[in-house]
């Protein structure tokens, strides 16, 4: 496929908007617009985000100003409030990620439906990719397998309980510098260096059901070993979901947010402020599952192109 011109892009990503809007009010899932800036941070160790500075009135609350980097935080604080299935699409912002396949700022859908796992909304994921390459003409071989799964399949190795020399093993071709990096970093590695390379371009694959210590916002299920109840969907080599069974024991979030913070401490990065408001009312969020999806990621799958550029109206170093 030719690299699209610019009207051409513009209007990909039109006809991609109309039809996600379809998609969920066909569901009867609601469109909804949260705050861009927020008293809190991101406090994963491994996204950084923007701050700004507010210079109005006091009491109109904290100064310091932080840009989203997802609108997760105050989508869980309307399902708490009873909003019932929403979904947003907008603009969000990550600090330092530039590059070929990354901008700075950037779109993302997030969604969530009340009462369904992590397994019930990868489908619903995967119908919404489904469509959007049928709005091109296009399909795609679909391929779902459990973390484990995977790993034994393409390299032979239990990802679960494999000591670190061998996870280390396949990646010695690559120049990766071993100071500071865990067994979630090294398996990491092995996923965005050995696996999703080989990802087939004409392919939906969805991954589930990560080890415990990849939780971030999901909840865990026990068992042996426990596992995390959350999905990534890849198209080709691109990731464009992440999905979780979400967790909403705010004592264990804000446990979760507290670990976030030591790291940050450990790495000599700043500590970022944590939500508290959604700690306040997360008890009272209903079971429910919740997706990101990047779609630029999805217009450059559409697109057939792996730089970022070509699906922006004007990418960061020209904005």
């Amino acid at each position: 496929m030719s690299k699209l011109s610019l009207p051409e892009s513009l209007q990909l990503r039109a006809r991609l908007y109309a039809l996600i809007r379809t998609f969920f009010a066909e569901r009867e899932v609601l469109e909804v617009e949260t705050p861009i800036l927020s008293a809190a941070g991101n406090t994963d160790p491994n996204i950084e985000s923007f701050s700004t500075g507010f210079h109005g009135h006091v009491d109109a609350g904290a100064r310091e100003r932080w840009l989203r980097t997802s609108p997760e935080f105050p989508l869980k604080r309307l399902l708490a409030a009873g909003i019932g299935d929403c979904y947003e699409l907008g603009r969000v912002f990550r600090n330092g990620e530039a590059g070929g396949r990354h901008n700075p700022e950037f779109s993302m859908l997030e969604w969530y439906r009340v009462g369904w796992d992590h397994r019930a909304l990868m489908h619903e994921a995967i119908d919404l990719v489904e469509q959007a390459l049928a709005m091109l003409g296009r399909r795609a071989e679909l391929v779902i397998t459990s973390y484990r799964q995977i790993f034994l399949d393409t390299l032979g190795i239990d990802p679960l309980h494999a000591p670190l020399e061998v996870l280390r093993a396949p990646l010695a071709e690559f120049s990766i510098d071993p100071a500071g990096l865990e067994r979630d970093d090294w398996l990491d590695l092995l996923i965005t260096h050995r696996l999703q390379p080989a990802f087939a371009r004409d392919c939906i694959t969805v991954i589930h059901d990560y080890p415990a210590s990849q939780c971030a916002l999901a909840r865990i299920r026990p068992g042996e070993p426990p596992l995390a109840e959350r999905f990534e969907l890849y198209l080709g080599p691109h990731e464009l979901a992440n999905g979780y069974h979400e967790l909403n024991d705010a004592r264990e979030q804000r446990a979760r947010f507290e670990r976030d913070n030591q790291v940050r401490r450990q790495r000599g990065l700043r500590e970022v402020p944590v939500d508290r408001r959604l700690l306040d009312v997360l008890d009272a969020m209903p079971d429910c599952a919740g997706v990101a999806m990047g779609i630029e990621r999805l217009l450059m799958c559409l697109a057939g192109t792996d730089a970022i550029a070509d699906v922006l109206a004007l990418p960061f170093a020209q904005a």
